[in-house]
């Protein structure tokens, strides 16, 4: 599998400025590994939706694949009892 490119979109990128510095650590990591691997073993498709999410501590990292350009788009990032509203 080929190496994929990371972009994060505006509004991601303001959101994980909101985050705290303990948990954007983690955070950022895990999408750093998502270059290797789009579909880690703990990523879940979401319903009716062309996004994945993993999981991170209590929050959430939603994301789109595109395998013919090789890039994962972060679309929206945030704590799992916000993310999904």
């Amino acid at each position: 599998m080929g190496k994929y490119k990371i972009e994060v979109k505006k509004s991601a990128e303001k959101e994980l400025k909101k985050i705290p510095k303990k948990e954007l650590t983690k955070i950022i990591q895990q999408i750093g590994s998502l270059a290797d691997d789009p579909h880690p073993s703990d990523c879940k498709k979401l319903t009716n939706q062309e996004k994945y999410r993993i999981r991170v501590g209590n929050y959430r990292v939603l994301y789109n694949v595109e395998n013919d350009i090789l890039t994962v788009f972060v679309v929206q990032v945030g704590h799992r009892k916000e993310i999904y509203r």
